[in-house]
């Protein structure tokens, strides 16, 4: 099974939040360090990534509520 990124950041507790979402719906996720950011003093990037499987199920769990 390959991994599919579906979020890059510079803030690690924003992937972790999302992580835990995504645990709480046993979908198995990882956050790894990608490098230093674009700029400097920007701090290290992550990037959170799940099974390619449950790519589309994640993506939908971590989309905005849409208003109507």
């Amino acid at each position: 099974m390959s991994w599919i990124t579906l979020k890059t950041t510079v803030a690690r507790w924003e992937a972790e939040l999302m992580q835990q979402i995504l645990a709480a719906h046993d979908i198995p996720s990882r956050v790894i360090d990608i490098g230093v950011g674009f700029y400097c003093g920007q701090g290290s990037q992550v990037a959170l990534q799940v099974l390619s499987k449950d790519q589309w199920t994640a993506y939908l769990l971590l989309s905005p509520v849409e208003d109507n």
